[in-house]
This record gives C-alpha cells, sequence and structure tokens, in this order.
C-alpha cells in the first residue's frame, strides 16, 4: 500500500491524477469519490491510498489543465510502481526523494506531456 498525496491542483486535475492511478491499481476510494473544492482560503491537499500489483493497465497520455504536486509515500516496490503509472500518463519532474529503512518519499511534478 502506498499513499498518494496531491497538491496545487484544480480538482478536475486532481481528479484526472487519480482516475489515471485508479485505473492502474485498486484503491481505498469508491470510483464515484471525486475530489471536492472546500469552502475557505486553505489549499487542497487530496489523498488516497493505492495498492500497487505487478500487473497493472498503463493509460494514455492525459491533458492537465496546470501542473500537479505529487507525494508517494510507501514501500519501495509500491512507490516505484506509481512512479511508472504517472510517467505513462504525465510529464513527470522529480522535485526529491527521501529513503528510509523500508519505506520512500518521492516528490513529483506533473503536466501535460507534449
Amino acid at each position: 500500500m502506498a499513499s498518494v498525496s496531491l497538491t496545487g491542483a484544480s480538482k478536475e486535475d486532481a481528479a484526472t491524477v487519480f482516475g489515471v492511478l485508479r485505473t492502474a491499481f485498486p484503491t481505498d476510494r469508491a470510483a464515484d469519490d471525486v475530489p471536492q473544492e472546500q469552502p475557505g482560503d486553505h489549499a487542497a491537499v487530496w489523498t488516497a491510498e493505492f495498492e500497487p500489483t505487478q500487473e497493472w493497465i498503463p493509460t494514455d497520455p492525459m491533458p492537465l489543465a496546470g501542473t500537479v504536486s505529487v507525494t508517494l509515500q510507501g514501500g519501495y516496490v509500491a512507490v516505484d510502481q506509481l512512479h511508472e503509472a504517472l510517467r505513462t500518463a504525465f510529464a513527470v519532474q522529480e522535485e526529491g526523494t527521501a529513503s528510509g529503512d523500508q519505506e520512500k518519499e518521492v516528490d513529483l511534478r506533473l503536466s501535460t506531456k507534449r
């Protein structure tokens, strides 16, 4: 299991990113559970848990209206599989990583593939 947190994105872009991951891997969210904007001036952070599997369904490139900041956190294999799935659908720029004994965290910036 690995967690995915999205920031700096519109609810539509967040839904697109989660949709790509939902197509590829099982998640803790129902299919109709889409990001909703909250009232107030706080920056939104959307989070979901995914269970990466060895066999996943790659998706075609998907457009984003802007850039999306993504944090992947979990076991090494799970994070790597999520990272690869995102790479099939979006242009991915790695912003940083932190590694531990059992888990790693990767910060990415997603945009539309050109």
